[in-house]
């Protein structure tokens, strides 16, 4: 199939780079699937077009007619998704795990056209509180109120979730009345690409609200004021060096980062090798680890259990990933699909090596190529850390695909500080029947994880 090459969409019109074409390979075969680049583009204008034209039209608008925007973009969606899924596949994403990407992803659109009409006024304003007094004869009175800022949103998105990443920003952003600049990750924009066409072409979006780069983002950083805001998901390393551009720091521009995340997963102290909570705990671990190939923010990497129990979960867990074997996407009998790219499993081998250092791969080779050595394919990877007070690489080190350590722990306690010593995480989820347990969890360690 001969690769198609990608469009911007800037100041209203759809526009090709003008060079400098990157290729992007699926990740199943390898083959080039689509050209992009964004060489040419004037970002400062397309600042400009958001806030003169994008934003106005949009603040002009209630809540309420914001949230049928939304309402009517979701079904657009919905009435084209089967080719956004046809699409998908290159991406070596499976039904199931495009079906968290692209349903999930109309469906966050859903579910806050469903809050802005209920939950919000039909007007241009949020009340914030009641009116305060703050003299006596009521001379003097306060109120507060929420108002759209009157710049315009970069969402810089990641590889992973490339239409609900993207939807899920411009949810909140659009029922906000603030244009977007969408700039999706190069290795699966031919997706973001597909899904912006349709919701232009629905028709329902003044000009302005929506705009796309696919490549590069220029000098798009330099022109931002202290109205725009950026929303980042992606490496710690990119968020630092983003948050510290001059403009972001002059000008104070609101930054956002969604970033790397050691999430924990803790079997409660009262499991027994027999117990339901284990077989959950087993079943959940092995299911991130396969669901998108590893590749979620909410993906499981340190499996903690009680020490007695270190044994029989890995015996468990090695026996239920040794049923899930990476393989076509395409067939709806696969479990697990690819990585996004080879380079992405370049970089997930390179993060197995650091974890290498200081706990024993028990299940998985790294190394080999499954399904297809053009494509992009890993095997799950399960670690065991035997000494997790002594390690420190399981605790600073997220290899972004199907890799995931168990460690032990002594009591309550310790499973606490050992969950909290990955510096927080996007979510921490605790196997227990021990309500004790579950509070001494939330009142410790709730501080630092979602």
């Amino acid at each position: 199939m001969k690769p198609i090459t990608l469009q911007n969409y800037a100041e209203g019109k759809w526009i090709a780079g003008a060079g400098g074409l990157a290729e992007l390979h699926s990740a199943i075969d390898g083959e080039v699937v689509a050209l992009t680049s964004s060489q040419g583009l004037d970002f400062g204008g397309m600042l400009r077009f958001a806030r003169e034209k994008g934003g106005p039209a949009l603040r002009a608008l209630t809540f309420h007619q914001r949230a049928l925007m939304l309402k009517a973009l979701a079904e657009a969606l919905t009435a084209k998704k089967d080719a956004l899924y046809e699409l998908s596949y290159n991406s070596g994403a499976t039904k199931a795990d495009s079906w968290i990407d692209i349903d999930g992803g109309i469906g966050t659109f859903a579910v806050y056209q469903g809050k802005g009409r209920r939950e919000l006024p039909n007007s241009k304003l949020l009340i914030d509180g009641d009116v305060e007094a703050l003299s006596r004869n009521g001379t003097f009175q306060g109120l507060h109120v929420f108002t759209s800022l009157q710049g315009a949103a970069v969402h810089i998105n990641a590889f992973n979730f490339p239409v609900w990443g993207m939807l899920e920003k411009l949810a909140p952003t659009f029922l906000a009345g603030v244009p977007a600049i969408v700039k999706p990750a190069s290795a699966t924009s031919y997706l973001t690409e597909a899904a912006v066409r349709i919701m232009l072409e629905a028709n329902v979006l003044p000009p302005g609200a929506l705009q796309l780069i696919v490549g590069s983002t220029g000098d798009l950083f330099d022109h931002l004021t202290c109205q725009d805001i950026v929303s980042f998901t992606g490496s710690a390393q990119t968020a630092s060096k983003l948050k510290a551009h001059p403009a972001i720091v002059r000008e104070g521009v609101r930054f956002v980062a969604e970033q790397d995340s050691l999430n924990a997963s803790v079997l409660g102290p009262d499991a027994t090798a027999e117990s339901p909570e284990f077989e959950l705990f087993i079943k959940e671990v092995a299911k991130e680890m396969s669901v998108k190939a590893g590749q979620k923010c909410t993906a499981i990497r340190r499996a903690m259990v009680p020490a007695q129990l270190l044994d029989a979960a890995q015996e468990a867990l090695t026996a239920r990933l040794a049923k899930i074997a990476p393989g076509d996407p395409r067939d709806e009998a696969t479990r697990m699909g690819a990585l996004v790219s080879q380079s992405q499993r370049n970089d997930v081998r390179a993060k197995i090596a650091d974890l290498a250092k200081d706990s024993a791969i028990v299940f998985g080779d790294p190394n080999a190529s499954p399904f297809n050595e053009k494509g992009a394919f890993l095997s799950p990877i399960l670690f065991r850390c035997e000494r997790p007070w002594d390690a420190k690489a399981v605790h600073d080190v997220e290899a972004f695909g199907p890799v995931s350590t168990l460690m032990p722990y002594k009591d309550g306690a310790d499973a606490i500080a050992l969950a909290n010593r990955g510096k927080g995480s996007l979510v921490m989820s605790v196997f227990t029947y021990d309500t004790v347990f579950a509070e001494a969890v939330t009142l410790n360690a709730g501080a630092f994880h979602g």
